[in-house]
């Protein structure tokens, strides 16, 4: 009976061992076409460089959806250090297609703008029978009648303004108005009042010369009459004509002195102090000429 047992024990640790061989040699297997498929994935992305880098390819994106599908399978270091060799290339790879897109971003290419905009806008790329032109150079097609407005429906999207205003006229055309002819005014004649104006300015003009010779006059008298009593003794020019009460008369007083100096009746000169003084030529009132006003 202990016999039995031992043989039943011994045939059931047989095949337990032959069970494990068998899940190793499979596992082996599975693990050795991961390995396998990690290093054609890598070979792929290197030959097929050019078409990784390209902005109009999604080639990459499509590589990294297969390689993490591949590394639900990874249980061993030796599989996670290739899926660590293909993050390394794959990155490096993303890193220069970012760099390569940032650099076409700036780069405006009016060809392939032109190209997009026919495309926009509707561009039948059928011959037109109604063109004769043989230039290859220029884009073989008819633009429908409402493309433009379309263009420009699109385009005002991107403005920040209000929208401009139309009338409704209706179906009747709108015609430029009519000029009306112009009428000159009759001006009245002012004959009369022109006349009248040089005569009235000529009165005033001779009696304000007329005040004005009697003023100096007058000045050349309170000098005559100073010069009398002290011949040799000049007077302060300030305290001639200066008015501690009135501004406007003590600029007369200056200006009429200054046809007196003109004149030779007196001589203006600077003292010790470098103060102006009045001082004596001749004073004879019959000797005064006619003042003019300047």
């Amino acid at each position: 009976m202990a016999n039995r047992r031992k043989e039943a024990a011994g045939v059931e640790e047989d095949e337990a061992k032959n069970a494990d061989m068998e899940d190793e040699e499979g596992d082996d297997g599975n693990r050795r076409q991961l390995r396998h498929h990690y290093r054609e994935l890598m070979q792929s992305m290197q030959n097929n460089r050019e078409d990784m880098l390209s902005s109009r390819s999604n080639k990459l994106t499509e590589t990294l959806e297969v390689a993490n599908k591949l590394f639900e399978g990874v249980s061993r270091a030796r599989e996670a250090a290739l899926d660590a060799q293909f993050l390394v290339l794959a990155s490096n790879l993303g890193k220069e297609k970012a760099n390569q897109l940032h650099a076409d971003m700036t780069v405006f290419d009016p060809t392939s703008f032109a190209e997009d905009l026919l495309s926009f806008m509707g561009l039948n790329r059928l011959e037109n029978p109604d063109s004769d032109s043989d230039d290859e150079g220029f884009a073989r097609g008819f633009l429908p009648s409402d493309a433009w407005e379309k263009l420009g429906t699109e385009a005002d999207k991107y403005f920040k303004r209000t929208t401009t205003f139309h009338y409704m006229l209706g179906s009747f055309k709108t015609e430029p108005p009519v000029a009306r002819p112009r009428i000159e005014r009759q001006r009245k004649n002012k004959v009369e009042e022109t006349r009248a104006m040089p005569a009235q300015l000529k009165k005033m003009e001779e009696s304000h010369q007329e005040a004005t010779e009697k003023e100096v006059e007058r000045i050349l008298g309170f000098l005559q009459e100073y010069f009398n009593q002290d011949p040799d003794a000049p007077i302060s020019f300030f305290d001639f004509v200066i008015d501690p009460k009135s501004f406007s008369r003590t600029v007369e007083n200056i200006f009429h002195v200054s046809f007196i100096i003109r004149d030779g009746f007196a001589r203006i000169k600077l003292d010790s102090d470098k103060l102006p003084i009045i001082g004596k030529y001749s004073l004879c009132v019959s000797h005064l000429p006619v003042i003019k006003q300047i």
